[in-house]
């Protein structure tokens, strides 16, 4: 039997817990400038469902890919790493 493939995990800092179990993380990726070749640290923020209570701004987390659970949300917070 196949397995379905692997998900995407990223590793981010939440940048807000305003919302009910809703936290919004920031990704940096480091890739080299289109024109210049320099080391760029680009940032992505992610809306994850986050159901550990003890979540809050500046907690580095683990984020994993799932399905679409609103129009925004389709991560959820899997560990917290720090």
């Amino acid at each position: 039997m196949k397995d379905r493939s692997q998900r995407k995990e990223r590793v981010g800092i939440v940048v807000s817990d305003k919302m009910d179990k809703t936290v919004v993380v920031k990704v940096g990726r480091k890739r080299p400038h289109p024109q210049y070749g320099k080391i760029v640290v680009f940032h992505k923020k992610y809306y994850a469902h986050c159901e550990i209570s003890d979540v809050k701004i500046g907690t580095t987390v683990k984020i994993m890919e799932t399905r679409p659970l609103s129009k925004l949300k389709k991560w959820r917070v899997t560990e917290v790493v720090a």
